[in-house]
């Protein structure tokens, strides 16, 4: 977020703030899904709803940046039923032993988020495993 103006930065952080709270997210699970500084207290989670943007740290850039690709590849999947995108990450998957995406995303932390993106968007997996650089490199 770092390239981003003050204003842009707000507006991200809003929009975070309203797809972990369409999530049923607390604000304690709040500060563990997006790896907040220590310095941020969970009363202190309610001021990035209005006119706080979230810290510029790249372990919380990282992590808002992975929220809102599941954000979008949720919205490519139930793209006219908004209530199945949340319903969704609630829910327990096969995929996560059972466990509800949210659950995996909160407890797991990076590698949870990266999990759930992973099962959500090939492409993501895809060039997690280093398949996009050896494609561009003409090998197979």
């Amino acid at each position: 977020m770092n390239t981003m103006t003050a204003e842009e930065r707000l507006l991200l952080t809003r929009r975070t703030m309203e797809l972990l709270d369409g999530w049923g997210l607390r604000a304690g699970d709040i500060l563990k899904i997006l790896h907040l500084p220590e310095t941020v207290k969970v009363r202190a989670v309610s001021r990035f709803r209005e006119d706080v943007p979230l810290p510029d740290d790249p372990d919380v850039n990282r992590r808002v940046a992975y929220l809102m690709r599941i954000e979008e590849a949720l919205h490519t999947y139930f793209p006219r039923n908004p209530e199945m995108r949340s319903m969704w990450v609630k829910r327990g998957n096969r995929q996560f032993g059972k466990r509800a995406p949210i659950a995996v995303m909160v407890e797991g932390g990076e590698r949870g988020l990266v999990s759930v993106l992973s099962h959500l968007d090939c492409t993501f997996a895809w060039d997690q495993t280093g398949s996009k650089s050896e494609y561009s490199q003409g090998r197979t």
